[in-house]
Formats: structure tokens, sequence, C-alpha cells
């Protein structure tokens, strides 16, 4: 019994060494794994290699002498305007004029029928013979009774008479000669002319047609208008506090009055992008308008080519300052944060950083930087994606100046 247990017990020993030895061949390689990457731990990663510094165009600021302009919208206008309107009453023979041509001052626009103007000369013609006989017989006869006077034939009272009917004559004499006149302008205003040179309208009234004179209540029939084309009038609208400024530089010393002086203007018409016209101011009102609080001003423009009509619309620039010298930059360097606009400039040490900027008007396409820049900074001008503040750029300097120019 004693010697059955023992072998028991060897056996159940046997059989746990073997499976301890089983477990061992398992795990151990799992071991040995394990070991080696906790030795791994400790190394650290290559170092990547830095990135470049992304490349920028930089320029300096265009430096030059610029006038400040100040724009208005404005409405063109004839210097000179006649309505045509028949002064003569009859029927109209022929037209004369092709419409929308231009006329000269004296060219034939209408004729109307003078034949019953030229019978009334004709009347009064003879009007002017009969009183005109009839002045020369109380010529004489005054002379016959002061002859006879002298002789006591004929009394101081028969004098007086042939001396008042003299008068009278006269005073027909002189009435009929008006008829004529009258006459003979009807037959003349029978011929209807251009009062001005200008482009001609539309001819309102056709031949075969009545018109009105002016002698019927003023009722005259309206023919056709005339415009004047060369100079033309561009009137514009100023609002107060600009009047008020160019007032201030006025007394300042800075800037002419166009009150006293043909300030320069330029004219940019609709579906341009620059001036296209110069001009001088020619008045300004005596009041500013209460409804709207603004002044309004007027341009003449010169308009060789007549290109430009009344009605047309357009940009009225009007010098706004003296001369002064500027920092200019393309309006593409300029970013906006918020409220404010800022250019980025590249430091010594190639670094950016961004300055606010006081904007002012274009000129000639560049913008002017009134405050926040200075002559020497370099600006990023293309590649602003690229530009972080405080981060490291490469600087290429631009072909030409700020703006293209050279």
């Amino acid at each position: 019994m004693e010697v059955r247990a023992t072998e028991r017990s060897g056996r159940l020993a046997r059989d746990a060494a073997g499976s301890s030895l089983r477990s061992f061949r398992v795990v151990g390689p799992l071991v040995v794994l394990l070991a080696v990457s906790l030795s791994g731990c400790g190394d650290k990663p290559p170092p990547q290699a830095a990135s470049a510094a992304p490349p920028v165009t930089v320029a300096q600021p265009t430096k030059r002498t610029v006038t400040d302009w100040d724009e208005f919208t404005g409405r063109f206008d004839a210097v000179e305007e006649v309505q045509v309107r028949a002064r003569v009453g009859g029927f109209v023979t022929s037209v004369e004029f092709r419409d929308g041509a231009f006329v000269n001052t004296g060219d034939l626009l209408y004729v109307i029928d003078s034949r019953p103007f030229e019978a009334v000369a004709e009347q009064a013609d003879g009007q002017v013979s009969d009183a005109r006989a009839r002045a020369e017989l109380a010529k004489r006869e005054l002379d016959r009774a002061l002859t006879l006077n002298q002789t006591q034939a004929v009394s101081d009272s028969i004098v007086d008479q042939r001396r008042q009917a003299l008068q009278a004559a006269k005073a027909a004499e002189m009435q009929a000669e008006g008829l004529l006149k009258a006459a003979q302008l009807n037959i003349e205003f029978s011929h209807v002319i251009a009062p001005i040179g200008g482009r001609v309208s539309r001819h309102l009234v056709s031949v075969g047609n009545l018109v009105s004179g002016s002698d019927n209540s003023g009722n005259a029939t309206l023919l056709t208008s005339i415009v004047s084309l060369d100079p033309i009038y561009v009137y514009f609208d100023m609002d107060e506090a600009t009047y008020l400024k160019y007032n201030r530089l006025y007394f300042e010393g800075k800037r002419p009055s166009s009150r006293e002086n043909p300030n320069p203007v330029q004219v940019t018409l609709t579906g341009e992008t620059k001036p296209s016209h110069d001009g001088r101011m020619d008045f300004l009102d005596n009041r500013l308008d209460v409804s709207t609080g603004t002044l309004r001003s007027r341009a003449v423009i010169p308009n060789r080519d007549f290109s430009i009509l009344p009605g047309q619309f357009g940009r009225v620039r009007l010098i706004g300052s003296a001369p002064y010298e500027a920092l200019l930059l393309p309006d593409t360097a300029i970013a906006t944060d918020q409220s404010r606009k800022i250019v980025f400039v590249v430091k010594d040490d190639d670094t950016v950083e961004a300055k606010p900027v006081v904007l002012g008007p274009l000129d000639e396409g560049l913008r002017v930087i009134r405050e926040g820049l200075k002559a020497e900074d370099r600006v990023i001008v293309d590649g602003l994606q690229r530009a972080r503040v405080g981060a490291k750029v490469s600087p290429h300097p631009a072909q030409a100046p700020a703006g293209g120019k050279t």
C-alpha cells in the first residue's frame, strides 16, 4: 500500500514538471520579445528636416507727389438749348433739315407759307405811299400859308391848321411804315432758321400742317429743339461736409476757391475705368439746398468730338487738396483684419510683421497710405497667403516698384 502511494506521488510530480516545461517553452519567446521591445522604448526617433521658408515678393512703397481728388456723380447738360417755335401762323410747306443732324447758326429749318404775309406787305406798302403823298401835300399847303401869312392874306389860325395837318400826315406815314415793317417781318419769320449751332432734334411738324404763331396768346407751335454740344456743362451736387472742407483749405491757403479760380476737374464716363475728359469749374450756387443739404456745382468740359450728349451721367473728380508727398501701394498688398487695414512687412531677420495702415484715395491705380508705413519698409506685394506673422519667409524683390511702374 505504501509502495503504490509512493509511485502515485512520483507520477504526479513528473506530470507537473512536464507541464511547467511546456509552459516555459511557450512563454519564453514572448518574454524575450517583450524584453527587446522594452529595450527599444528608450531610443528617440530621428529628427525631421526643418521646412523651408515660403517665398514671397516684396517691394518698397512708391513715393511721389500726389493730389487728392473728390468724386461726385454728375449729369451733363447743354450750355445752350433752344426750343424752336413758329413765330407766325400758317401751313408748313417744307422741312429743310435731317432729324438729328448738326446745324449751324442761320441754317434754314422750316418754311411756312408766306403768301398771306406778302399780300399784307403789299397793302402796307400802298398805305405808306398814300401817307407820304398826304404828308407832301400838307407840307406844300403849310409853306403856301406861311407865305400868304406874311402879307396877312391868310390868318394865323389857318397857318396853325396847316401845321397840324402836316403833323398828322407825318404820323400817318410813320404808322403805315410800321405796318409795312411788321408785314415784312412776318415774311421773314415764315422762314424758320436755327438761332444757335448744335444738334437738332427730330421734326415735330410735318409738311401740310397748320402751325400757330407767337402772336396767338403765346401758344406758338413747337417745331423742334437744338442743343449745343461743345463745350458742355456737367452739374453735380456737393455735400455740406465737403464744402466746409474746401472752405477750411481755402482759408489755410492750401486750395484755391472754385468761385474765384477755374479749378481742374476730371470726368469718367459710364463704362470707363479712368478719366477721359478734363475740364474746369465754372459755377457754384449761392445757397445750399435745404432739402438735400447739397450745393449745386457746375463744370465746363470740352466736347470737340460731340461724343457727350446732354442727359448723360458721369463721375466728376474735383481737386481736393494741395500737392503733397505720399507713399503708395497696390490694393493687392493690403489685407483686412476685422475693421483694420494692414500690410505685411518683412523685417531685417526675414520675419513677417503686420502693420496697421490708414488708407487714402487711389492715385493712378495705386492706393495712398496716409499713416503706418515707412519708405524703407519691405512690403509683401505677392504671396500674402503664404505669410504668417512672426514666421520667417524667403523675400524676393519685385521686378518693378510697387504698382508695376518703372
